[in-house]
């Protein structure tokens, strides 16, 4: 098959950037995708071909991905957003203007083939809510005259102003924001190495390589107390010092880039605005782990990030900063992105290993756990932007001076994304401990329209929720577990009085039911029947005896899946049905009292 010269550069270079030569499978079909509109059984037999797979094996690992397509979309492939933060500012009004427009609907392409719509889960631009992409442009805080705008542009050719960077990471500082690994937001050309250098940039991995051993590292970071800033929280210092030291096998760092969780978006600008951040905080880590070849698994919605990124690199590699002898310390290490192609479970950092090397991505049973046996059968860490791109600045501040900015085990800062029904919704990098009721008041503006606060999530969609009466507390890992909840990938939703917590859990479940790898049974049955109940819940044909069965379902689910999805939808769920058990008995009268009597006839 005879390729168009950039794409069969691009093939070239894939088959030889990886240990196996299968882990080029994603990245190509969605190269493919990008150049012809989508792939082909020709693509399929051609890209089987050059990875010495059969073509059964490429189609049953492309079904799995949502991002990749068999069918052509139009020229411009529109998605509009309707998850949680979208929902809560107007995303489902835009969602239905943009279908009656283009008089199509989801997954439909008009008849002249230039646009086709689809709806779509969180596509990382939560503080810039409501928003869509058209191919991989990013159109935030829409209005319907903004959106109608943007269609006119198209219309005749013009390409409408993206947004970016995402909205609410440049912006002026709130007096209460440390700001750490957020320092040039907002300087201009900020992503360029010349710039980064010139604001202290690479000094903290040139002590790492220079003056400390990789125990000493190692050290530092535990001195600092980071945790991970995925979700989970485990601190970082000590999930390095798990990969064996006198490993026969390579090892690897993994960067963690596919940022998927409702709420959250602080990964993108990051990258976007400091990607020398990054790749600066990957070599620190491979230096701690005795590691010489990095990977940075970007999600496929982020393709301009990817960019960014792959610019950076080279940046990196042509000023000693990467490849041999970095900085005349006698330490390699070699670093290339990888692109995801549209699966939360792929955020799982087992799947996600399954992912990068070209398989579904299904979790993997744990033990082994990924520091002794992981990419590739091989010793790996994973962790995600924002921790490795802690990294640089505990090592050139030093780790007591990290850990003095947080709270006792809690060190540092976080980027908090405020979503929501908030005046003033932005990513705001503030002290780990910081009080949530002053988030919400003084950080983010107060409530919207004057509303009363019903409900915030605190760390994400997967989080149990609080109450407007549970909200004195502190954002730190310990202190919101204390609470009930937990302090997640720290993507925080506030809510509300007007919100319809039942229309709430649906949505939620609408996403974890869609996002459902489907391997294990208590997930792939119990957020389907969730979502079934919640939906006809709130179509006002519930039933007295749903309402302790919802609950019962979920908790079900709680520890009965090979992965931490199955949690994930559950106890938001539990939580909604714990504290506003009350709006599931109000929607027995068959109305939900939060909707007007004649569009929730039309839901019904």
């Amino acid at each position: 098959m005879n390729l168009p010269p950039q794409l069969e550069t691009k093939f070239q270079t894939l088959e030889t950037r990886y240990p196996v030569k299968r882990s080029a499978l994603i990245p190509m079909l969605l190269y493919a995708q990008d150049q012809f509109g989508y792939v082909s059984d020709d693509m399929i037999e051609e890209i089987a071909r050059r990875l010495d797979l059969n073509a059964l094996q490429v189609t049953e690992t492309m079904a799995y991905y949502s991002m990749l397509r068999r069918q052509r979309a139009g020229k411009f492939h529109v998605q509009v957003c309707t998850n949680v933060s979208c929902m809560l500012r107007g995303g489902n009004k835009i969602y239905d203007f943009v279908q009656k427009k283009l008089e199509i609907g989801h997954k439909q392409t008009t008849e002249d083939g230039v646009f086709s719509l689809e709806e779509v889960e969180c596509i990382g631009a939560c503080t810039g809510a409501p928003a869509m992409q058209v191919n991989y442009d990013f159109y935030e805080n829409l209005t319907i005259e903004r959106t109608t705008q943007i269609f006119e542009a198209l219309e005749v050719g013009r390409k409408p102003e993206t947004s970016t960077p995402i909205s609410g990471s440049v912006k002026p500082r709130h007096p209460a924001e440390v700001p750490v690994i957020s320092r040039l937001f907002g300087v201009k050309d900020s992503h360029k190495l010349e710039v980064y250098v010139a604001n202290d940039g690479y000094k903290g991995m040139e002590r790492a390589l220079k003056e400390l051993t990789p125990e000493q590292v190692v050290d530092e970071v535990k001195k600092s107390n980071l945790r991970g800033r995925g979700g989970a929280g485990f601190p970082t210092g000590m999930k390095w010092s798990f990969v064996p030291k006198d490993s026969p096998k390579p090892k690897y760092v993994l960067c963690n880039a596919d940022e998927s969780e409702p709420g959250t978006c602080k990964d993108r600008p990051l990258m976007e605005m400091m990607p020398h951040q990054l790749i600066e905080g990957i070599v620190i880590a491979g230096r701690a782990v005795g590691s010489h070849q990095g990977y940075i698994y970007i999600r496929g919605e982020y393709r301009y990030v990817l960019d960014i990124m792959d610019g950076a690199i080279a940046e990196a590699y042509k000023a000693g900063y990467l490849g041999k002898n970095i900085l005349g310390s006698g330490y390699d290490f070699d670093l290339v992105t990888h692109t995801g192609a549209g699966a939360y479970e792929c955020g799982e950092e087992s799947a996600l290993m399954e992912s990068l090397e070209g398989k579904r991505g299904y979790p993997r049973i744990r033990p082994p756990f990924p520091a002794v046996v992981g990419l590739y059968g091989s010793p790996t860490v994973i962790n995600n932007v924002e921790t490795l791109s802690s990294a640089p600045e505990i090592l050139r501040r030093g780790g007591e001076w990290y850990a003095g900015l947080g709270t006792p085990k809690n060190g540092g800062t976080r980027m908090f994304c405020i979503s929501g029904h908030v005046n003033k919704p932005g990513i705001y990098e503030l002290p780990m401990g910081f009080p949530l009721r002053r988030m919400i008041e003084d950080v983010a503006g107060g409530m919207l329209n004057g509303k009363k606060l019903k409900a915030v999530i605190p760390g994400g969609s997967s989080c149990p929720l609080l109450t407007a009466d549970e909200i004195d507390i502190n954002m730190d890992y310990d202190s919101v577990a204390k609470a009930g909840s937990m302090l997640g990938s720290g993507g925080l939703v506030v809510i509300d009085e007007d919100t319809c917590m039942v229309d709430l859990a649906r949505r939620i479940m609408h996403f974890y039911a869609h996002e459902s790898c489907g391997w294990c049974i208590p997930c792939r049955e119990g957020t389907g029947w969730l979502r079934k109940m919640l939906d006809r819940f709130h179509s006002g044909a519930g039933r007295a005896e749903d309402i302790p069965m919802v609950g019962e379902l979920a908790k079900n689910m709680l520890g009965k899946t090979f992965c931490p999805l199955g949690d994930a939808a559950a106890m938001p769920t539990i939580s909604i049905v714990k504290k506003w058990r009350h709006e599931f008995e109000e929607h027995l009268s068959g109305k939900c009292p939060y909707k007007p009597a004649d569009v929730f006839a039309a839901v019904r």
